[in-house]
């Protein structure tokens, strides 16, 4: 084996195999319960196609020109956002009740899944850029990055907010505060911050549960959002009608049992199941066993992703902090599609990244990979220089 193929991280690379593996199944069985639906299959592995060219062209980019490319990269995506929201129906069609993609030819893109990647990579630049001019731990000077922190994130959030798209959004205010959390900011600061967040959720659910009438006049959030938190601490949630896709995707998981009723053998219908609700698919067609290889899996490349950035912050802290950045999407996306499939977490439209069908999240998802797989490669190779 030559000195550049130990460099490369199989660990990474078997474990986004696995999970595409896993998708194409889910995919393919969900088909044959309707022949003539979409190809998702055909459809799915060319997106994964393209994102394996995009992973090996990212090879060939090194941390620093990463780091260079962030802030362009942000700007470009910002502006892509915008253009979304003053674009004529013809280029980005309504759907689903929000403007949140282009079609054309056929193909939608989802803009806000790409500025996901780029806003953890303007996060990562400015944190390294203010700590290398001022350091941490002065309040003032902290209180300065956290200002810069709100307004990179704020400002792909509010245009996310404006499509509307309150789920997408979410993820990103809580990729920013594991971000804040581990900038090193004054702990004073840092408490006013959790203190400021407690109470503002607390009386945002307060608001929505207790007079969900008057919700939507003074949050920003739709009415059926709102419905969908209320029937979340409804307790009789599985006889609800709002509830349909959560009692389905429940009866499906368990009918599932052990090992799964295999291939050809679905008999629960989720709509659009392809996308929001691809674990309950997952779940009836694999089991219990299934399930779990797939969390394993997902838990083995957030704790990997973790381990590495830990081990790059002194010598490269924007990879690092990549890495948390990253790893904090990957567990949202986790935690919040398998939470909402079982009944613990509220419905949104949050997908399962690399298994939920959709062009959008698997290239931006790959595209970050590619990141996280080049930086581990570069980490390899300062082990073997020191050595």
């Amino acid at each position: 084996m030559n000195t550049r193929e130990k460099r490369i991280p199989l660990d990474i690379i078997f474990v986004i195999f696995f999970l595409m593996l896993a998708s194409l199944l889910s995919l393919y069985n969900l088909q044959q319960t309707n022949p003539e639906s979409e190809n998702f299959v055909l459809k799915q592995s060319v997106w994964f196609g393209v994102g394996i060219l995009f992973m090996v062209g990212i090879r060939f980019l090194d941390p620093d020109q990463l780091f260079k490319l962030s802030l362009p990269a942000y700007i470009l995506g910002v502006m892509v956002l915008g253009i979304l929201l003053i674009s004529p129906s013809s280029l980005a069609p309504v759907i689903n009740g929000a403007n949140s993609w282009f079609v054309f030819g056929g193909i939608s893109m989802q803009p806000a899944e790409f500025t996901k990647f780029t806003t953890i990579l303007c996060l990562s630049y400015v944190i390294v850029k203010h700590k290398e001019k001022y350091g941490t731990g002065i309040f003032r000077k902290d209180f300065l990055l956290l200002c810069k922190l709100f307004l990179v994130t704020g400002i792909p959030v509010g245009l996310i907010m404006l499509q509307p798209d309150f789920g997408t959004s979410v993820v990103y205010l809580i990729i920013l505060g594991a971000m804040v959390l581990l900038s090193g900011i004054n702990w004073r600061l840092l408490m006013v911050l959790v203190a400021s967040f407690t109470v503002l959720v607390g009386s945002a659910l307060f608001i929505v549960t207790q007079f969900p009438e008057k919700a939507t006049e003074f949050l920003p959030i739709d009415p059926y959002q709102v419905d969908r938190i209320v029937t979340w601490f409804d307790d009789s949630a599985p006889q609800n009608d709002k509830n349909f896709q959560v009692t389905k995707s429940l009866l499906a998981i368990g009918s599932g049992q052990l090992f799964g009723k295999g291939l050809h053998e679905l008999e629960v219908y989720i709509p659009e199941a392809q996308t929001d609700f691809i674990f309950a698919i997952l779940g009836e067609s694999f089991g219990y066993v299934g399930c779990s290889i797939v969390i394993m899996l997902y838990f083995f490349l957030i704790y990997n992703l973790i381990i590495r950035g830990l081990k790059l912050y002194k010598s490269d802290p924007f990879s690092a902090y990549f890495c948390f950045g990253f790893s904090t999407l990957l567990a949202v996306h986790t935690f919040q599609n398998i939470g909402m499939t079982i009944g613990v977490m509220p419905i949104t439209g949050i997908p399962l990244l690399l298994v939920s069908y959709g062009g959008s999240s698997v290239l931006a998802t790959m595209i970050g990979m590619g990141v996280a797989f080049r930086i581990a490669e570069e980490k390899l190779r300062r082990e073997e220089f020191m050595f």
